[in-house]
């Protein structure tokens, strides 16, 4: 559940990225829809269809879109955020002039699709480590601007959200380490870290990486393309160390168990928002008389 300032700052962010949109789109411009004069002040229906299966995210976004463009259009979620929408089935409806829906369409089914295919990935991930007690985390590899939004499709895909920003978390990765030329020589920059109240958490990639890595006592350690047996190694000892373990590097849908059952706290993976398709939805016109 998100708090109701949570949900404020999505809104914000969504009401910015729709105005951006539409002002790409040149929705203030449309000669298709404005050479058919009288046709787009008709009345007219919209009714918003799963094509394929997906996870429903981001009708808040059509929503934003159309009040962006002047508010003429009533838009009316027919399923709850989060829903698993099967083939054919009708998610929301939008009513008002032709011409409104005509030029704002394109923009709205661009975010509800975009949010749609990631949380449905997400889901797809978090499906495939069932039982195991292992969380699914995105990245910060999400599309300027649209994070907010981004890692909200994740959450309703069920996954889980990582480190916000830079500020949230002190990082230390695979060029920090060449910086400081190596885990052992991270002491002073780890402490510094936690002076200022943030978690820590460390990259390794390989199991003599570790050991060093633990002594400085990390919050979290993050295991960078290992094999699945050399995480379930690194995961019994960051288990005894009462560190969470993180895998990530290479890890697709059809190993991801294969990670999960090695016993790691979480598994972080980049595609979830850089690579998820679109969500197949169309939003298909009905002119009233």
């Amino acid at each position: 559940m998100m708090s109701e300032s949570e949900m404020t700052d999505l809104r914000s962010a969504t009401a910015r990225i729709a105005v951006l949109g539409l002002g790409e789109d040149g929705a203030d411009r449309d000669v298709t829809t404005g050479s058919m004069g009288p046709l787009g002040g008709r009345a007219a229906r919209v009714a918003a269809v799963a094509k394929k299966a997906c996870v429903v995210c981001g009708w808040f976004a059509v929503e934003e879109v159309f009040a962006a463009l002047g508010g003429g259009v009533s838009v009316c979620g027919e399923v709850p955020e989060g829903y698993r929408a099967g083939p054919g089935r009708r998610i929301g409806s939008l009513e008002g002039p032709a011409g409104d829906l005509l030029r704002g369409e394109r923009v709205a089914l661009n975010l509800l699709q975009r949010l749609s295919g990631i949380a449905t990935l997400t889901s797809r991930y978090v499906d495939a480590v069932a039982g195991t007690g292992t969380e699914i985390l995105d990245t910060r590899k999400t599309t300027p601007g649209f994070r907010l939004l981004e890692r909200y499709a994740v959450r309703c895909g069920g996954g889980v959200n990582h480190r916000f920003d830079l500020a949230s978390m002190a990082l230390f990765k695979d060029n920090h380490l060449a910086l400081a030329g190596g885990v052992s020589n991270l002491r002073e920059a780890v402490g510094a870290a936690r002076s200022s109240g943030v978690p820590v958490e460390i990259e390794v990639e390989t199991l003599a990486e570790l050991e060093p890595a633990l002594d400085l006592l990390p919050d979290r350690i993050l295991l960078d393309n290992m094999s699945p047996e050399e995480v379930g190694e690194a995961c019994a000892l960051c288990r005894a160390r009462g560190v969470y373990s993180e895998a990530s590097g290479g890890i697709t849908l059809e190993n991801v168990r294969l990670y999960a059952r090695a016993g790691t706290s979480g598994i972080s993976i980049g595609a979830l928002t850089h690579s998820a398709p679109a969500a197949d939805i169309s939003f298909e016109m009905e002119v009233g008389s």
